[in-house]
């Protein structure tokens, strides 16, 4: 199933980030809606990478934090111009970061699975890192490439 189907929305953005909180904070501008606003999201995202870092490998991170006020979970893919330190071995240059409600448990590990799927593909990384602009980022999160089977 398509990653956005699991999601009420997926926002994309390409940016020039200077550390991890500028980071963070423009995911939670992109998570924000009605039902949450940027503030709590932030401060969900940031305690979250307080725990531990969410750096998953390849250059990617995945922040995520709940919402009480948020009925469907909510994404935003960034891409970033220069990579950014979020406590692992390696600069970040994607982030997936991803807002659940409060109650979510089980779905919320199975969309970090699912997304953790998602980015294990080569071909997937490589085509967000080639993306021009937001625009080309949403496509390829709604229709990521197939890889060749042989």
């Amino acid at each position: 199933m398509p990653l956005t189907d699991l999601m009420a929305a997926v926002s994309t953005q390409v940016l020039a980030a200077a550390d991890r909180d500028s980071t963070l904070l423009a995911a939670s501008r992109l998570l924000a809606c009605r039902e949450a606003g940027a503030d709590s999201l932030f401060d969900s995202l940031r305690e979250r990478e307080r725990v531990g870092s969410t750096a998953i490998g390849h250059g990617i991170a995945v922040p995520h934090g709940r919402s009480p006020t948020l009925q469907r979970p909510r994404g935003a893919l960034l891409r970033l111009r220069q990579p950014v330190d979020f406590g692992a071995d390696e600069g970040v240059d994607l982030v997936f970061a991803m807002a659940v409600p409060e109650h979510y448990t089980h779905q919320h590990l199975m969309l970090l699975s699912e997304l953790a799927e998602l980015f294990s593909d080569a071909g997937v990384r490589q085509a967000l890192r080639d993306a021009p602009d937001a625009e080309a980022l949403q496509q390829i999160i709604t229709q990521p490439p197939q890889a060749p089977r042989g």
